[in-house]
């Protein structure tokens, strides 16, 4: 994730999001990117009904992407971009690349990124102090070129791509005559500037020569050195620091932890990665994206700087509507038209709440009091947010700010109320198509009261035949559907936008005790028709909670 995704402010709506929850969480972020520094995106916390993707379709609005959840993760971090690196390149300049970028470890990848292993600082002090094998130099195949690198040497004889396989790393210090008792064929020999021991060493057959403190090297040992096949190398340095360089040349592959690596993912959640961090000694962790590929490192310092992700509310204010893990997020405004709920907050927030049939329509007001023009496509989805939510003006939340700023909206959208909602509703209305699962959640919301959990859904159509078909397929799902979300009661609304009557479906214990002190009418099998009530919020929830808070 870039910097620019880390710093975004979601907008975003309850779960199982109606028509208002959508097209206001698209309206608002539209209306504070105008006014508001910052990047503001509309998200979604539940799956679009078929209404509301009929108004996206109808405006051309992309639909807002869905977020599970708010949990941080490890992608919300502050991650460390080091620079991958190649396993054929030296032990010295990895540790100078640690060095010069204050590192601890060094990813090693491949050509696509692909990680391969890791190397520390640890594991180059190691090689260096632990390691006593003259022929570790050829055990670990190292590249001529490493060895130039690491010697500032000049290759005179030689291919500087070759690796040095095969013998050890002998200093010859002494007469030829002494020589001859230690150098064996393949040996990689130290020498200084005499021409007697230079000759000597290629005679044995030395892999290669090294003449130390710019030893001139003369054409006859250039000669003999081609029809020996042996190597010359001349390096500026003294015998003593070839002798004390020359081992961190070595590749970092022979070195580098490939197996059982401790590494993340930019998705992984940060409560899920805690423990393991801080039960591991070293201090850095690869982080992979969903291609597998190294996009840079963490360590537990980075836990402490978390970022919260930042949020908007609309249409809601309850703890238990919204998306999952609200706690972990860091709510900076909520403008809703519901009930105060139980949503609790660190720091003080911007609340906006009015008793007005619609959130669109508050956004709508504000939209006003700013001086921002509405463009067409966002006049459209609040006015149909306001239409879903009212009913078409029919429910008695609707007020007669609603009923303005619909047809206000209706103009600039250039559409008909009526010929708007019927297509709309008709939309939403397709009950033979959808399961009783996606019937139950198209508009579901639960409130707590009185440590009980109570669940309200409801779905509204032009037909009293849509409305038997949802019925016959939700009667058996309810008591499934309630034991599922973990409530102790469970209501649906059946309602009816033409007659303005609602059947209300009861599932769980005290549920139809419940509805008949509130409205006092009986409940038969497992339903009551209660004429003129349409609205969940203003007519329903208000007199189920008060019965229930007694």
């Amino acid at each position: 994730m870039d910097e620019n995704t880390k710093n975004q402010i979601y907008v975003i709506g309850h779960k199982n999001p109606d028509t208002d929850s959508i097209c206001s969480a698209i309206a608002y972020a539209y209306l504070k990117n105008q006014t508001d520094e910052g990047e503001f995106v509309p998200k979604r916390a539940g799956s679009i009904s078929t209404e509301t993707q009929y108004v996206l379709d109808r405006f051309q609005v992309k639909t807002p992407e869905y977020v599970p959840n708010v949990k941080t993760k490890v992608s919300d971090m502050e991650i460390r971009h080091t620079q991958g690196v190649k396993k054929n390149i030296s032990l010295k300049k990895a540790w100078t690349i640690l060095n010069e970028t204050k590192g601890t470890t060094l990813p090693i990848v491949t050509d696509d990124n692909m990680l391969e292993g890791l190397i520390s600082i640890g594991d180059i002090a190691r090689s260096y102090m632990a390691v006593i094998d003259s022929a570790i130099l050829s055990k670990a195949r190292t590249q001529y070129k490493n060895i130039l690198e690491t010697l500032d040497g000049t290759l005179y004889v030689g291919d500087e791509e070759a690796y040095f396989e095969k013998g050890k790393v002998v200093v010859a210090a002494s007469s030829p005559e002494v020589m001859e008792a230690y150098i064996e064929p393949d040996d990689m020999v130290i020498l200084g500037n005499r021409y007697e021991t230079q000759i000597c060493a290629i005679e044995m057959n030395a892999g290669c020569i090294i003449l130390c403190g710019d030893a001139k090297v003369t054409k006859t040992i250039q000669i003999l050195a081609r029809e020996k096949n042996c190597s010359i190398i001349a390096t500026p340095y003294d015998t003593y620091t070839v002798a004390h360089l020359i081992n961190q040349s070595m590749p970092i592959r022979y070195f580098m932890k490939a197996e059982d690596l401790i590494l993340f993912h930019e998705d992984d959640f940060t409560d899920d990665i805690k423990d393991i961090m801080a039960s591991k000694r070293h201090r850095d962790f690869p982080i992979l994206n969903k291609k597998e590929q190294y996009v840079g490192t963490i360590s537990r310092r980075n836990l402490l700087g978390i970022k919260k992700r930042r949020l908007i509310l609309v249409d809601h204010n309850e703890a238990s509507q919204a998306v999952d893990h609200i706690e972990d997020g860091q709510i900076l405004e909520i403008i809703d038209h519901h009930r105060l709920g139980s949503l609790e907050t660190v720091m003080p927030v911007f609340f906006r709440n009015q008793p007005v049939g619609c959130t669109a329509t508050i956004i709508y007001q504000m939209f006003c009091e700013k001086g921002i023009e509405i463009p067409q496509h966002i006049a459209g989805l609040l006015c149909a947010a306001i239409i879903s939510d009212t009913l078409l003006f029919r429910s008695p939340t609707c007020t007669p700010v609603d009923c303005d700023a619909a047809k206000y909206l209706a103009k600039i959208a250039g559409v008909d109320c009526e010929e708007f909602a019927t297509a709309m509703f008709e939309a939403g209305s397709n009950m033979k198509s959808k399961t009783a699962e996606q019937i139950f959640f198209q508009d579901f919301k639960v409130y707590e009261v009185d440590k009980m959990n109570v669940g309200v859904a409801q779905i509204s159509c032009m037909a009293k035949s849509d409305l038997d078909i949802a019925k016959g397929k939700l009667k058996e799902y309810l008591g499934k559907a309630r034991k599922e979300q973990g409530l102790n009661m469970l209501f649906f609304m059946l309602t009816n936008i033409m007659s303005e009557t609602t059947e209300l479906l009861c599932e769980g214990e005290g549920a139809e005790k419940t509805v008949k002190e509130a409205f006092g009418m009986e409940v038969e099998d497992g339903s009551v028709i209660l004429p003129n009530v349409i609205s969940r919020k203003k007519q329903l929830i208000p007199s189920l909670l008060s019965k229930l808070q007694k």
